[in-house]
């Protein structure tokens, strides 16, 4: 990635920032993905019980574009020191952090989690594909040849062998990282299987409007966006039996007596296939780490060290426990070794 250059007085500026806080702020701040959240709370309880010198970090949601935007704000006692996120860290926001002073990041891959579809657990057994949820979700969709507004109501309309529920889909709001991946990982797969990217394009679109064309999302009421973390999404479902919820993996196993899965491309998700790379909505997760603040913020180092520790994020730690796909051992390694030695984006 590339590396940006400050101007003499952003950098200054950054510089006096940093060093002005070393007392005024004595607890970690972190922001970011709903999907990390659960893990970089469980990994702050547990840090606090060892490190009882460092005050609990305080761990909060808003998304993983959310918590980026909050990163990138600056260097000092009122930006947060690291950013959760379910996505990796896009060209656009590291120079938004540059120009505002937040040169040097350092990224750590956590370990992996997968995108699943569950329903209430008293529904029928789901089979999905990436094609059929395009065909339910998109805006627009090939009918004759022809791209036509999408007017399809039920899901046995887009695959017979779905049952005849009234489409209603909750999906993550555009802050989240979880939608980045629905875009890609199903809705653009299913644009092109259905043959609306050929349509799109013959129809004039260049490969850039093509790509955005195909993620776009029905604004009929079939699909609603939650902006709000999974909690909000479980009881959307709760309130309506024949919803369908866009979840991360972890979220569904610990709901497993509410919810029912759904296999994608006729794999189910667990913790086996997407380690061994069967299911196909997976996806890695990270956290992102001002380097400035390290030397500074009380527990900064020592709390991402804890975090990367086996204990932690290993296949028998409380992480893994709750739903994480632990990285292989070599991964892990190298993780640590990288943030060891100080290595920035």
């Amino acid at each position: 990635m590339k590396r940006y250059v400050l101007t003499a007085s952003v950098a200054a500026l950054a510089l006096a920032a940093t060093a002005g806080f070393a007392s005024a702020r004595d607890q970690i701040q972190i922001a970011g993905s709903s999907t990390v959240l659960p893990y970089a709370k469980i990994v702050a309880e547990n840090f606090s019980e060892a490190f009882s010198d460092f005050k609990t970090p305080v761990v909060e949601s808003g998304g993983s574009s959310g918590g980026l935007k909050e990163f990138c704000k600056g260097v000092g006692e009122n930006t947060i020191d690291i950013a959760n996120s379910s996505r990796p860290i896009k060209e656009s926001e590291v120079k938004a952090c540059a120009d505002a002073g937040v040169t040097e990041i350092q990224e750590v891959r956590i370990g992996y989690d997968g995108i699943v579809f569950a329903t209430d657990i008293n529904g029928p057994d789901w089979a999905l594909t990436a094609q059929d949820i395009y065909k339910a979700l998109a805006a627009q969709v090939v009918v004759d040849g022809k791209l036509v507004d999408n007017k399809v109501a039920m899901w046995n309309e887009v695959n017979p062998a779905l049952p005849d529920w009234d489409i209603a889909a909750y999906i993550p709001g555009e802050k989240h990282g979880t939608r980045e991946v629905f875009e890609e990982k199903l809705m653009t797969e299913g644009c092109k299987a259905s043959g609306a990217l050929d349509a799109i394009k013959a129809a004039g679109a260049d490969d850039k409007a093509a790509a955005a064309a195909c993620i776009a999302v029905r604004k009929d009421g079939k699909a609603v966006d939650i902006d709000g973390d999974y909690t909000e999404t479980l009881a959307r479902i709760d309130s309506n039996k024949t919803g369908v919820g866009v979840f991360g993996l972890a979220f569904y196993e610990n709901n497993a007596d509410k919810l029912k899965v759904a296999t994608v491309e006729g794999v189910a998700p667990s913790v086996e296939t997407i380690a061994k790379g069967e299911y196909p909505v997976s996806r890695p997760l990270f956290f992102y780490v001002k380097k400035a603040h390290l030397d500074v913020v009380p527990g900064l180092k020592e709390y991402v060290n804890f975090f990367l520790a086996d204990e932690m994020v290993g296949p028998d730690s409380p992480l893994a426990e709750y739903g994480l796909v632990s990285a292989p051992d070599a991964e892990r390694d190298e993780q640590r070794a990288a943030f060891e030695a100080g290595k920035t984006m």
